[in-house]
């Protein structure tokens, strides 16, 4: 096993060119197409270009890039890989153990993130296409922001293997760019590179008038930090550190040469933006087609993200169970039609509603703000699980939630101008996700176990009743039952008072969700030979839970080894050796009217069985086979009503009466 665990590490951080390639087609997408539009929030369309807010800004991005993204994230983050998977549910999964209130920090950052995925895509396109405008002014954007959009998300279902391959070429054409544009500007002004003193920063946030809320602008320079964490399992450990080094310069590169040309414009108001005039106006049609591809490609990271976050979310009972595919073969790569169009709507709306760019950065940076907030939060417990020394932790904690607090502080001026848009489409995923982990717990209350072992004699003397028609050769029934002898009382109810059900076999089948991603185990516990077995499926929360073709597996090894025989008992079948039917039992609960609920777990469980209709159904989410299955309603009482006073009234007999 240690061995195994080694050459996973190995592997994990090994870096190789086309690890590196993955990584920048992958990854990088978000944080890459920040130049776009960071130095010209900064500045604002239309105002004066000024020295100190120039000099001030750039180091600001400096010092956010290396303490955000460098410092907490590729240096610090990074460490806590889930089986080499990372993410904020990933992270969640590692310290859940710790604490029963840190899934209240994981549903924030996970909406919040989501939240951010509805923005990222319009703003990093808008950025990128009303480049156009400097060569033909009167241009309506609009219709192709949305024409593009579209498109990426058509082709979702379709998945990304084959233009995946361009991404990385195309990133590497980009991030050059970015770096050659920069230098020939940097080169024309050097003194610029002063920016990288500290100092510069200091005065601006203190001394530049309303400077503090320019950090909500510096900000978006950092957004696309979460991503390197949350593709770790795409790329590995290795080639996210060496790849960063290489985009980290070219970033920097292009900020300090949008600097030099800026600072050769003081005293002048900004009329467009500073990324497109690094360009010689011969370049700029191949440069707004270069970048057009940049932002589609971010946007393809964001909306990927997207569906791995939901696909975790649903393991970890934080969503709804909805219908995931798996359109090509590449490890991870999931859809999810109902999140593609619940995004695709989302992001056709914050364009038609912002129209510009430069309205849509008002809105954005607010959101992940809190993710990242929370991921520290998280970091922390993990670090503290890891038996760090408690005054680094206490160090990591003040750094970053002071730095992280001014820029939630600061981006909190735009929630009045579109912020409010990100914090809405949060709120409303955060409650989804809190009304099902909710419910999920106060299900687990109620659910009332037996002793399985107990109820074998009635199973057989069950079984051998011939007087009973046969329900089916072999029972199974999907159950909550961790434990291997324990069974809810709702199975034993269905079987002998439902019914009864008689059966040759009974099985029953109970599904964990590992904190591990990838793992597939099973166990069997045969109770009783020829009667009662137990099977229990050990999945990673990022595994299909495909029970239909896992069960066949196991079967055929178990007859196999000929530890059961599921050969029809029927006389005529069984001389043939026709195998006998399978008949899966599902129990599907509703609230019973008889409940005498708190009024927050009323509202939560209304909420639950509301949304529940939408969802996907147990049949569909294990993926068994329609003809097999049997759907038993069960009432859910949470809490009983008490008992009422009721008074039984005699009815006088005739003898009384005609005694009176």
């Amino acid at each position: 096993m240690t061995g195994h665990s080694h050459s996973h590490q190995s592997d994990f951080n090994k870096v190789s060119a086309a690890g590196l390639l993955i990584a920048l087609g992958i990854i990088y997408g978000d944080i890459g197409t920040s130049p776009l539009y960071v130095m010209k929030a900064i500045v604002g369309e239309g105002h004066q270009i000024q020295a100190p807010l120039i000099l001030g800004g750039l180091s600001c991005v400096f010092w956010t890039i290396t303490l955000q993204t460098t410092v907490k994230y590729v240096i610090l983050t990074l460490r806590a890989d889930n089986n080499g998977e990372g993410g904020i549910f990933a992270l969640y999964a590692l310290v859940r153990k710790r604490a029963t209130w840190l899934y209240i920090p994981a549903i924030i950052g996970g909406s919040t993130l989501l939240a951010d995925g509805i923005i990222t895509p319009p703003i990093s396109v808008a950025s990128a296409i009303e480049g156009l405008r400097i060569l033909y002014p009167s241009i309506d954007t609009i219709p192709i922001i949305i024409a593009i959009l579209s498109g990426l998300f058509l082709l979702q279902a379709f998945g990304t293997k084959t233009v995946g391959r361009l991404f990385g070429p195309l990133m590497l054409l980009w991030f050059g760019m970015l770096a050659v544009l920069g230098v020939t500007h940097l080169v024309q002004m050097p003194q610029v590179l002063s920016a990288l003193n500290p100092y510069y920063a200091w005065q601006l946030l203190t001394q530049y008038p309303d400077g503090f809320w320019i950090l909500g602008a510096v900000f978006l320079c950092t957004t696309g930090a979460e991503a390197l964490y949350s593709d770790l399992g795409h790329c590995g450990r290795g080639n996210i550190r060496v790849s960063w080094v290489f985009v980290k310069s070219c970033l920097l590169l292009n900020y300090f040469g949008q600097g030099a040309w800026l600072l050769s414009q003081v005293n002048q108001p900004l009329t467009h933006n500073p990324f497109y005039a690094l360009m010689p106006e011969w370049f700029l049609l191949p440069g707004i087609c270069i970048a057009t591809l940049a932002a589609i490609i971010a946007s393809q990271a964001l909306i990927s993200g997207s569906f791995t976050l939901i696909g975790e979310a649903m393991r970890l009972s934080f969503w709804p169970q909805s219908l995931v595919r798996y359109p090509t073969e590449v490890r991870g790569q999931l859809y999810i039609p109902s999140i593609n169009w619940l995004l695709w709507t989302g992001c056709v709306v914050v364009v038609l509603y912002f129209r510009e760019s430069s309205s849509m950065e008002a809105a954005y940076g607010l959101a992940i703000t809190v993710t990242m907030l929370v991921t520290t939060i998280l970091l922390s417990c993990y670090l503290y699980s890891q038996k760090f020394p408690i005054w680094v932790i206490g160090l990591f904690l003040l750094v970053y939630l002071s730095l992280e607090g001014s820029f939630l502080i600061a981006n909190l001026d735009k929630f009045p101008h579109g912020g409010w848009v990100s914090v809405a489409i949060g709120f409303i995923l955060a409650s989804v996700m809190y009304i099902f982990i909710r419910a999920h717990q106060i299900k687990s209350r109620l659910l009332d176990f037996v002793s399985l072992p107990e109820q074998i004699p009635g199973l057989r003397e069950l079984s051998n009743d011939i007087t009973i028609p046969k329900y089916g050769t072999h029972l199974v029934f999907m159950t909550a039952a961790g434990s291997e002898d324990r069974i809810e009382k709702n199975a034993i109810e269905s079987i002998f008072l439902h019914g009864p059900k008689r059966a040759d076999i009974y099985w029953f089948i109970h599904v964990e969700t590992l904190d591990e991603p990838y793992t597939k185990e099973y166990k069997i516990n045969v109770l009783a030979a020829e009667d009662v077995i137990k099977i229990t499926f050990r999945l990673g929360f990022r595994v299909e839970p495909t029970i239909n073709l896992f069960f066949r597996q196991v079967l055929e090894d178990i007859v196999q080894k000929k530890e059961v025989d599921i050969i029809s008992r029927y006389e005529s079948l069984h001389n043939k050796k026709v195998t006998g039917d399978f008949t899966f039992i599902i129990f599907e609960p509703f609230l019973s009217y008889d409940n005498d609920l708190p009024v927050q777990e009323q509202v939560v469980m209304k909420g639950y069985f509301f949304l529940k209709q939408f969802t996907l159904s147990k049949q569909r989410w294990f993926q068994l086979e329609a003809n097999r299955v049997t759907v038993e309603k069960v009432p859910m009482v949470i809490r009983p009503l008490p008992e009422m006073d009721l008074v039984r009234v005699e009815e006088p007999t005739p003898e009384k009466i005609t005694a009176h």
